[in-house]
């Protein structure tokens, strides 16, 4: 038996309220000349709330591997990812609502800039606005034609796209396409499997034609990452037996929210907004997801003070956050994303447990250093979600 099935098999229902506070990207590390982002910020909420609960680290996967947005969420809510695995696509689809049909095959899009030489010079088209976003989009979803294939590019946000195809015959199983590092050609969409040879081709066909209609755009290419299709996976709110809510301001959070079966608000503006609707609709749940992108936005462009400024940010929402109604607490990251590496990484992610039966482990501080001296030890983040829940008195004894 896997322990997410035990856990399901253990939940019962309690008074509190609960809360999974993802600061995305929240580690980082001391090395490089520099220390962590965490340990640099002034954090006097996040580090009171340490002195009266637990710290830990997790690993996001495993020791040593660097985690996606994905697999790190579907850990932290409990579920094993290398036991279940959905990819950037079928999220992204999700995200914006759009509903992928069985044989579908769907794919993160960023749009990106290509110097002179094709090489990819900038991943992202400096975080292109989302107004530009929708208008290539649409120039992609006019323009681009492929026989017998219906072709859907829909806007997520800023650089970020969905890319959809649909028709006879397709396979999700075809490498990413962005090489992940600038000066660098885009690579080609290689089949895993023979059968996804004939959707590689059609994905060649796609990149054809994007790169000539967005020729002399600052965005003038796609890099594609994530292809998946539909997939069915075990529902959050049955398997824990919590009314779940998410709260997020990035379409891709909203739908890994959505295909667990959150109830799942439009994406919000601000944190500030997140907080508003937490506060109002409460009294109707049990179990409050609430994501906070920006330490990784900030993380991913190498941008150190950015990164701290964003967790302090947050910090300084934590009361507001407390004061809606929420009893329980874990604050932690999807992953790290050290501004010294411009990426996501390897390092174990920082955890603070609080509320209910949380022991407090007395230390002070709230950043890698002092996570590794709690009384959480280090985990695996599928863990985590045990100890948030028996913490919320939302476990029963296993076994006689």
């Amino acid at each position: 038996m896997m322990l997410e099935e035990l856990v399901g098999r253990l939940s019962q229902p309690a008074d509190s309220k609960v809360c999974l506070l993802v600061l995305d990207g929240l580690g980082g590390f001391d090395g490089m000349g520099r220390t962590s982002e965490l340990a640099a910020a002034n954090t006097p909420n996040l580090d009171r709330l340490a002195g009266e609960g637990c710290l830990g680290l997790h690993d996001p996967v495993a020791p040593g591997i660097t985690p996606g947005s994905g697999a790190g969420h579907l850990g932290l809510f409990g579920y094993d990812p290398l036991a279940y695995e959905i990819g950037r696509g079928a999220l992204s689809a999700a995200g914006v609502g759009f509903e992928l049909r069985p044989g579908d095959v769907a794919a993160r899009v960023n749009f990106c800039t290509l110097a002179a030489d094709g090489t990819v010079a900038d991943r992202r088209a400096g975080r292109l606005p989302t107004a530009d976003n929708e208008r290539l989009a649409g120039r992609l979803q006019a323009e681009v034609k492929i026989p017998g294939v219906e072709v859907f590019v829909r806007t997520e946000r800023e650089h970020r796209a969905l890319l959809v195809f649909r028709g006879e015959d397709l396979a999700p199983d075809l490498g990413d396409t962005d090489p992940q590092v600038t000066g660098v050609a885009p690579l080609e969409p290689a089949p895993r499997t023979p059968k996804a040879t004939h959707t590689s081709e059609i994905v060649s066909s796609f990149l054809r034609q994007a790169r000539v209609i967005l020729d002399g755009e600052a965005a003038n290419f796609v890099l594609l990452r994530g292809f998946d299709t539909h997939r069915a996976i075990p529902q959050f709110p049955e398997r824990y037996g919590v009314r779940a809510l998410a709260v997020a301001a990035y379409p891709m959070y909203v739908g890994i929210s959505r295909l667990l079966g959150f109830t799942t608000p439009a994406a919000h503006d601000s944190p500030e907004a997140q907080i508003a609707t937490v506060a109002t609709r409460i009294g109707e749940f049990d179990f409050v997801f609430f994501h906070f992108k920006y330490p990784d936005s900030a993380g991913e462009d190498g941008d150190f003070a950015r990164k701290v400024a964003a967790i302090e940010r947050m910090d300084g929402l934590v009361p507001e956050l407390l004061a809606t109604g929420i009893t329980n607490l874990l604050v932690t990251g999807d992953h790290s994303t050290p501004s010294q590496l411009a990426a996501h990484s390897w390092h174990p992610v920082p955890v603070l447990l609080w509320g209910g039966s949380a022991p407090a482990d007395g230390i002070t501080r709230f950043d890698e250093a002092h996570c590794r001296q709690g009384s959480i030890g280090r985990v695996r983040a599928f863990e985590l979600m045990p100890m948030l829940l028996a913490s919320a008195g939302r476990l029963a004894k296993y076994g006689a």
